[in-house]
C-alpha cells in the first residue's frame, strides 16, 4: 500500500481477520465481501485449499510434515498446468511423469 497507494476497493472473503488487518490500516470501510466478488481471489487459493482439506486427517503435527514433505513432492512432479500446453504434449508430460512414478515404485 505504502508503494501503489490506497486501494479504492478491497475485496476479500469472509474472514474476520481481513476486518481487523483493514481496522488497523485505517480501510475497513474499502472491504468488501460479495458472494461472487472474492472469485479471482478464491481461485488462486485452491491448491493451499486443497492440501489444508488433505491435512486435517492428522493428529500429530510429526504425521503431517512427513505427510506435507512428500506430498509436495509428488504433486509438483504430477501437477502440470493443462491450460498452457497443448493435449498431445500434456499427455505426453503425463506419460513420462507416471512411467517415472512407476519406476521409482518398482525399486
Amino acid at each position: 500500500m505504502k508503494k501503489h497507494g490506497r486501494a479504492e476497493i478491497l475485496v476479500t472473503d469472509k474472514l474476520r481477520s481481513y476486518g481487523a488487518a483493514l481496522k488497523d490500516l485505517g480501510s475497513a470501510d474499502r472491504q468488501e465481501i460479495g458472494r461472487w466478488a472474492n472469485n479471482r481471489a478464491e481461485n488462486s487459493h485452491l491448491p493451499f485449499r486443497r492440501r489444508e482439506r488433505a491435512m486435517l486427517r492428522f493428529r500429530r503435527m510429526r504425521s503431517l510434515q512427513k505427510f506435507a514433505a512428500v506430498d509436495a513432492s509428488v504433486s509438483n512432479h504430477f501437477n502440470q498446468e493443462r491450460s498452457l500446453s497443448s493435449r498431445h504434449l500434456f499427455k505426453a508430460n503425463r506419460a513420462a511423469a507416471l512411467a517415472e512414478w512407476r519406476q521409482l515404485g518398482a525399486e
